[in-house]
């Protein structure tokens, strides 16, 4: 049987949220730490405990052109609800947009928190192979989805507690339009529970669909009772309009910040 391709065919049909907007945070300091040590071939980032990093000028001024952009959408299609990451730099891209929608409540759930690394946090592609390259070539063998690194967490480790999310009847979503403000590993596998994605889906996905900074990954459901369907994956259209320059570093094997 061919593979059924992204984004079209059954989805999760969950009682849920009408609408469900994805936004990574905008540029960090983690996102400019992992460009400089890819161009220096460094061993590992300088940088403070992961759940501290905070945006760059550049991340700022990305969420605040999300929130504007927000802003002019008609009042039936904006959010009615916020959700962030805890971690500083999505919680700070999160109050950013929502000061443009003042009346949408935020709530921080730690489910949306980018993956953990464990032992391999803060080292880049070249510190991995220099300093765990039994840990590599574990991975290698395992493959990105189901590799756990000591002390950190698989991708389906990560799809696991974002199903809890998607389907706690504790935070009452079904017909709330959502806004979530999280980090590009959550995001693709929001996509990958909602969309049925298989694991080689999903890697074709996080070759063919980037998910840069304060991009927009939008489901909608088309009317009452029907799942969501995938609208837009990784949309920066937002940031162009507001005159503000669209980022995504390139990978250097750790995930990103």
């Amino acid at each position: 049987m061919g593979r059924r391709p992204r984004g079209y065919g059954p989805v999760v049909s969950y009682r849920g949220p009408d609408a469900l907007w994805l936004v990574r945070h905008g540029q960090s300091t983690g996102n400019v730490a992992n460009d400089e040590a890819r161009r220096s071939d460094a061993e590992l980032l300088d940088l403070q405990r992961d759940a501290d990093v905070p945006l760059s000028e550049l991340g700022e001024e990305q969420a605040d052109a999300v929130g504007k952009w927000f802003s002019t959408l008609p009042a039936e299609q904006r959010p009615t609800l916020g959700l962030t990451s805890p971690y500083r730099r999505a919680h700070d891209t999160a109050r950013r947009v929502l000061e443009h929608l003042p009346d949408v409540p935020l709530r921080v759930d730690e489910r949306l928190r980018d993956r953990e690394l464990g032992i391999l946090d803060l080292h880049t592609a070249a510190g991995i192979a220099a300093r765990f390259p039994e840990e590599a070539a574990r991975r290698r063998h395992l493959g990105r989805f189901y590799h756990r690194p000591p002390g950190g967490e698989s991708w389906a480790d990560v799809a696991l507690r974002l199903r809890s999310l998607l389907t706690d009847p504790m935070l009452e979503l079904d017909g709330q339009r959502v806004l979530c403000v999280s980090h590009e590993a959550p995001i693709h596998l929001v996509r990958y529970i909602v969309e049925q994605l298989t694991e080689s889906d999903l890697l074709a996905a996080l070759r063919d669909a980037p998910i840069g900074n304060c991009s927009l990954t939008r489901f909608e459901r088309p009317s009452p009772g029907e799942p969501l369907r995938v609208v837009d994956v990784g949309l920066v259209d937002p940031l162009p309009r507001n005159d503000v320059p669209a980022t995504k570093e390139p990978r250097v094997g750790s995930d990103e910040k």
